[in-house]
């Protein structure tokens, strides 16, 4: 059964930079998508960025395009989150997702059904 656990989350203050890293075990995802969505009180679950596994084709929200970088690391089964330049409007619980069937980063960022989920890493960006 798959199994993804978020760690790297915590609080900095805008301007700063964190790292979320995503490690699954249970399933190789070799060949599968993976990404990260975010979900701030009282708001709905966004996709931020998705990571294709064939091409290595990424997809971003509007709102981290330039500041944030998803990679991959498949012999770890791993998928990272570089967050820089955070802003307040950054804080958010970041959940980690996956999906065991072939699909395009956009639409695994933009059509949450399917996904599997990890348990969620706090983000705070407050000075």
């Amino acid at each position: 059964q798959l199994q993804l656990v978020e760690s790297g989350g915590g609080r900095v203050q805008p301007g700063g930079s964190l790292r979320l890293s995503c490690a699954a075990s249970g399933v190789t995802l070799d060949y599968y998508p993976m990404g990260w969505y975010r979900q701030a009180p009282g708001k709905e679950r966004e996709g931020v960025s998705c990571i294709n596994s064939s091409d290595g084709s990424t997809y971003y929200a509007d709102s981290v395009k330039g500041r944030f970088t998803i990679s991959r690391d498949n012999a770890k089964n791993t998928v990272y989150l570089q967050m820089n330049s955070l802003k307040p409007e950054d804080t958010a619980v970041y959940y980690c997702a996956a999906r065991l069937s072939i699909t395009t980063a956009r639409a695994m960022c933009t059509i949450p059904l399917k996904n599997n989920w990890g348990q969620g890493t706090q983000v705070t960006v407050s000075s």
